[in-house]
């Protein structure tokens, strides 16, 4: 496949790799919306560099690599915040990471750990375990020797196991959401929408953590929890919720009125974690810019 030559096959070529390329900048980044704007960057450094392309790799070997370099470049200046990513996004056109979105390292936790290791650790780490590629196709992709390659993830995976012992199944939902999951989200949104903490209160467990981000903060623990939920249901009908899902997990999208106002506008989005009929984490993101990646509407009237 000669891309240097055939502007349709690299058309299609963008098309066909697309969001694969974006799933993985969301991985290396955990942003979507510096993943979309990588993703382009990908693209526009292929085209430019198409002439260059000798097919010694594939052509998807070759935009990985592409897209690697765009986010350890990235990565060298800042952190993007972490951000949820909308489902029905995952679910669209699914190409050859489609397997692995749907059975795990999609979720918010895996995300978060990640961000923990070095960005070349991070990117032999999702090529070798997520994205099953072999040793000498991670060394191609980062300009390496199989030796160094294979140095890095064993580095990679001793650093998460070090952080989470229960390992790959710790990191993400076993199954789609359940009927008692969403049950358990309507119950939110209801508690939210009524303005009464002590019912969102009751949908906690012990243990339970919530952060809020950007770079807000965290909680952990249900009498800690419970007192930052509180201060956010002050004033009786000044919320409105949509139910939604993010990363596999059930998801609200919250909309606020302020005082004197006619319209509920967009305030951020809660991912909720859940077992045996409680809530277990709450990631919560004061993001209303994320609300048309979702497909929510601008606004809401009462």
């Amino acid at each position: 496949m000669n891309v240097a030559v055939d502007p349709a096959t690299f058309s299609d070529l963008t098309r066909r790799h697309h969001r694969e390329l974006q799933l993985y900048c969301y991985r290396m980044l955990g942003s979507f919306d510096a993943a979309e704007d990588h993703v382009q960057e990908v693209f526009l450094r292929a085209w430019r560099s198409r002439d260059a392309f000798e097919e010694r790799s594939s052509a998807r070997t070759w935009l990985f690599r592409i897209a690697t370099n765009a986010c350890l470049d990235t990565l060298r200046r800042k952190t993007p915040p972490l951000q949820p990513f909308p489902d029905q996004l995952l679910d669209e056109h699914p190409g050859p990471d489609a397997v692995a979105v749907g059975r795990e390292t999609i979720s918010l936790a895996f995300l978060a750990a990640i961000q923990l290791l070095p960005p070349r650790q991070r990117a032999v780490l999702i090529v070798r375990d997520v994205l099953s590629w072999s040793a000498s196709e991670a060394a191609t992709l980062l300009e390496t020797t199989v030796p160094a390659a294979n140095s890095a993830l064993q580095r990679a995976r001793t650093t998460l196991r070090e952080q989470w012992p229960g390992g790959r199944l710790e990191w993400s939902p076993a199954h789609e959401p359940d009927p008692a999951e969403r049950e358990l989200l309507q119950r939110y949104i209801a508690a939210h929408e009524q303005a009464d903490p002590q019912a969102l209160i009751d949908l906690l467990r012990e243990d339970i953590r919530l952060t809020i981000g950007p770079g807000i903060g965290e909680w952990t623990g249900k009498p800690t929890v419970a007192r930052a939920l509180r201060e956010d249901m002050n004033t009786p009908g000044q919320w409105r919720m949509l139910p939604t899902a993010a990363n596999r997990r059930p998801a609200a999208a919250a909309y606020v009125r302020a005082a004197g106002d006619t319209l509920f506008r967009p305030f951020g989005l809660a991912v909720l974690h859940s077992a045996a009929g409680r809530l277990v984490a709450i990631d919560a993101f004061e993001m209303p810019g994320l609300f048309a990646a979702f497909a929510l509407p601008a606004t809401l009237i009462d």
